[in-house]
């Protein structure tokens, strides 16, 4: 069941963004050779009645792909050149590229208004819960219901990236700037204690974050929009972190990472996989607006300076940044799915 929960999950994810590609470029007029979900051989293939698409499944569910006539410097000589995607206009172009990273974003907000309706919208502040006796935090000023601000002067604007700092300090002194129920803004120093979990090490701080939800459409609502930014917000952090060298390679997922974690969740029931899906969504989504070769991203950016320049950026040039990045990425994907394996074993 874990298989097919993992094709499910990751299907869906990579199906709404390449049909986000596909809608737009068939509404420009864009000629579409194939529409595939999965890379590798296919597995399944068929062709709609006057309709020039292949729409097949691949053996691989980890990716997908629209391929459109006019994106290689190759000139296909059997599509008319209106039909061709670098003939389009510069809007009919942006929409094309940006539609999968909206798509993505787009069933996120919708699967987390779900996932709130069902389980109610928990605040998007980050207040403290309980406070454990047995930790030195309790011979602090913290209390419950005291509001936590920032950690070593990050801020603190959700409990994802509360986790996100508390990950980043483990084992560390922190310092919380924390806001009182008496409006009184404080910062305080809180120690961790070494404990064992499942026979690993990790670190405790003695305390709990307050988990009040509200019930509610409007409530859900809000919560869908705001839990999207907030993840956004985290995913940012972890790039930066990625970049400075506070977060290493072995702390991402790939395939591997992920068929685990759907695994987990499915062991949690449905409304779990429901938000590891709308999580994996924003994930695709943002990764791809990464302005960087490869991905949705940084064709954007090839755009954006044509708009600047006035004029089209050289085809091939283009295409070979793009194809540079493209092997940097499967370099990326092969040392984090050596790591997956590293930690599955």
């Amino acid at each position: 069941m874990t298989l097919i929960w993992f094709i499910l999950v990751l299907g869906i994810t990579v199906f709404i963004h390449e049909l986000g590609h596909f809608i737009f470029a068939k509404k420009a007029g864009i000629y579409v050779y194939e529409f595939a979900i999965g890379m590798g051989p296919r597995i399944f293939k068929f062709k709609r009645k006057n309709d020039e698409t292949t729409y097949a499944i691949r053996l691989f569910p980890i990716g997908g792909f629209v391929s459109m006539a006019g994106e290689s410097i190759e000139e296909d000589k059997d599509v008319p050149e209106n039909k061709q995607m670098n003939s389009k206009t510069w809007i009919q172009r942006f929409n094309t590229i940006i539609a999968g990273v909206l798509f993505n974003f787009l069933l996120a907000i919708i699967l987390l208004f779900i996932v709130a309706l069902n389980n109610g919208a928990p605040q998007n502040k980050v207040y403290v819960g309980e406070l454990d006796k047995n930790y030195p935090i309790i011979n602090t000023s913290i209390k419950q219901g005291d509001r936590i601000v920032k950690i070593n002067d990050k801020k603190v604007r959700s409990s994802d990236m509360l986790v996100l700092e508390l990950a980043i300090n483990s084992g560390k002194k922190l310092e919380l700037t924390v806001e009182h129920k008496n409006d009184k803004v404080e910062k305080v120093i809180i120690n961790p204690v070494k404990t064992k979990v499942n026979d690993k090490d990790t670190y405790r701080y003695g305390f709990t974050i307050n988990t009040k939800v509200e019930k509610g459409i409007f409530a859900s609502i809000k919560y869908a929009f705001t839990k999207t930014i907030n993840l956004v917000d985290q995913m940012i952090s972890i790039i930066f972190y990625l970049a400075t060298g506070k977060l290493s390679l072995n702390n991402l997922s790939g395939p591997i990472g992920i068929y685990n974690i759907v695994g987990e969740s499915a062991k949690e029931g449905l409304i779990s996989l429901i938000y590891l899906t709308a999580y994996l969504c924003i994930n695709v989504g943002f990764i791809n607006f990464i302005p960087l070769p490869a991905f949705d991203g940084g064709r954007i950016l090839f755009l954006i300076i044509e708009k600047i320049k006035g004029s089209k950026v050289n085809q091939k040039i283009e295409n070979t940044i793009h194809t540079i990045g493209f092997f940097m990425l499967i370099a990326l994907m092969l040392i984090i799915t050596y790591n997956d394996i590293l930690r599955f074993f």
